[in-house]
C-alpha cells in the first residue's frame, strides 16, 4: 500500500524507457464503483504477467462515498450515499456526477520504482492541467490533494482542495488515481470530511468562474499527461 505521506510536490517527467504508449480509454455515462475496482484488478493483474499494456481510464461514478485505508469513523457524518471501503491509500472521498476520475494503471518497474516520485508527477500532472484554465494548483505539505487558493476583497485568504489523489502499488504497478472537479455537486461532500481535512473546503472548475465541461478537463489532462508520462493511444474502455 503507498502512503499518501509520501508526497513530494512538483515532479518531472516519469517516462519509460522503451517510450511504449499508454492506452487511454474514456467510458460514456457512469460505471459502477465495485465494478471498475473489478476491472482494475483484472487489468493490473494482466499489466503483471505481461499481457495487457498501461492504461489511463477516464470515468464518471454515481454518487458514492469511499473509505482508503486510513479513514477514521468519524469523518463519515451522514450516508447519504452508499459507502465503499477500498484498500487505496487515503481517507473518504467522494465520487459523483461532474467529477472526472482517471484510475491511473501504470508498470513502475519500467518507470524507475520510486513511490515518492510517482506520486509527485500524479500531483505534477493535475497542476499543468488546471494551468490550461488559468489556474494555479499547488500542493501543501500535510495535506493530500491539489489545492486553489482563493481571495477575495475583504475576506481572508482560503484554500479549496479541486483534486484528490489516492493511489495502491501493487508488485510495481499501479491503480486507483485522482479525481478531479470539474462540475459536480459541492454539497455531496457535506457527508464527509474530504481526506480527514476539516479546516478547507472543496471547488471546481465551474466554482471558480470556468465554464468547463469533461470534455475539456480530458483534453487538457491528455495533454499534460502525455508531457510527464509519454504517448497515449486510444482504446476502448476495460468494461
Amino acid at each position: 500500500m503507498l502512503d499518501l505521506s509520501l508526497k513530494s510536490g512538483r515532479c518531472g517527467p516519469l517516462l519509460r524507457a522503451d517510450a511504449a504508449p499508454v492506452e487511454w480509454a474514456v467510458s460514456d455515462g457512469y460505471v459502477d464503483y465495485s465494478d471498475a475496482v473489478a476491472a482494475m484488478e483484472a487489468r493490473v493483474a494482466a499489466i503483471l504477467d505481461g499481457s495487457a499494456s498501461e492504461l489511463v481510464w477516464l470515468l464518471e461514478h454515481p454518487p458514492i462515498y469511499t473509505a482508503g485505508v486510513s479513514a477514521k469513523a468519524d469523518d463519515l457524518l451522514t450516508s447519504r450515499f452508499p459507502v465503499h471501503r477500498t484498500d487505496r491509500g487515503g481517507q473518504f472521498t467522494y465520487h459523483g456526477p461532474g467529477q472526472r476520475v482517471a484510475y491511473v494503471m501504470l508498470d513502475l518497474r519500467q518507470r524507475g520504482r520510486d513511490a515518492r516520485r510517482f506520486v509527485g508527477t500524479l500531483e505534477t500532472w493535475v497542476i499543468d492541467a488546471l494551468d490550461a484554465f488559468g489556474l494555479k494548483g499547488e500542493t501543501r505539505q500535510g495535506r493530500v490533494g491539489v489545492w486553489i487558493e482563493r481571495k477575495a476583497p475583504g475576506a481572508p485568504t482560503r484554500e479549496d482542495k479541486i483534486a484528490a489523489i489516492g493511489v495502491k502499488l501493487r508488485r510495481w504497478v499501479s491503480f486507483h488515481g485522482v479525481s478531479l472537479n470539474v462540475e459536480p455537486d459541492l454539497t455531496h461532500f457535506d457527508g464527509i470530511v474530504p481526506c480527514g481535512i476539516r479546516d478547507h473546503g472543496v471547488t471546481s472548475l465551474v466554482d471558480l468562474g470556468r465554464t468547463a465541461t469533461l470534455d475539456d478537463a480530458d483534453e487538457a489532462l491528455r495533454r499534460s499527461f502525455t508531457a510527464l508520462f509519454g504517448d497515449t493511444v486510444d482504446a476502448a474502455p476495460p468494461i
